[in-house]
């Protein structure tokens, strides 16, 4: 999961650009202690940032060369400064983007998955630990599943159950398929146990506010339904 750092004194404006992303799957950290910016970015390790030139105490051109003297991460300028001057000296500082307000939010997400893409590669390691159907995330480095800011912890048997269905997502799978997914050399796998790894896979999913993605198809097996899903 990409993690943003959106710098933005306007607290309306970052707050829309938080909740636009965090249903695309990313992780958003908001800046709101302008004094200790550098400190923020420092212990949170984000791995894009939205940037305003317009911030108290210190504008967004020094942060922008301070962020570049101590990473590569890709920057994007969002300004209201529609100046030739102000998006040269943007680029000179080493920022990868420049977006003028007012912007429909699509175009910003858009400009943020091309930059994403662009640095860290269409296959990077960091886009392989992660499964998404929509804003339902799948997190293979910690086992742990998220939706629209709600998160919970999957167990080792839980997490490999959610992850094959959300593979083959909108297919039936048998249960043998499932089975087969659980069982390793040093432990056998009964039916019982699927039922009940299934059952606690729902529960978490119900806790997250959905309720009908994994259904049962009778003699058939399970299939993971993403026409609730926001975004999918």
């Amino acid at each position: 999961m990409f993690k943003i750092m959106v710098i933005e004194d306007d607290k309306k404006l970052r707050e829309l650009i938080a909740d636009s992303l965090d249903k695309y799957g990313y992780s958003t950290y908001i800046v709101e202690d302008f004094l200790n910016i550098e400190a923020s970015f420092t212990k949170e390790k984000p791995q894009l940032v939205l940037l305003d030139i317009n911030l108290p105490y210190n504008d967004g051109f020094y942060y922008c060369r301070l962020f570049r003297r101590k990473s590569t991460i890709p920057i994007i300028i969002i300004s209201a400064r529609s100046g030739d001057l102000e998006q040269i000296m943007s680029i000179e500082l080493g920022a990868d983007d420049y977006v003028i307000k007012p912007f429909n939010i699509e175009v910003l997400r858009a400009k943020i998955k091309a930059t994403l893409r662009r640095v860290y590669g269409e296959y990077s390691d960091i886009e392989d630990k992660t499964l998404m159907a929509g804003a339902l995330i799948l997190d293979e480095k910690s086992f742990k599943v998220s939706y629209l800011g709600k998160v919970e912890e999957l167990s080792k048997n839980e997490f490999k159950l959610i992850k094959k269905l959300l593979e083959y997502k909108n297919t039936v799978l048998s249960r043998e398929d499932l089975l087969s997914e659980l069982w390793d050399d040093s432990s056998f796998v009964d039916d019982n146990t699927l039922t009940v790894n299934i059952t606690r896979v729902k529960n978490k999913l119900k806790d997250l506010g959905l309720t009908e993605v994994i259904k049962t198809k009778r003699g058939a097996g399970y299939i993971f339904d993403t026409s609730s899903i926001e975004g999918a």
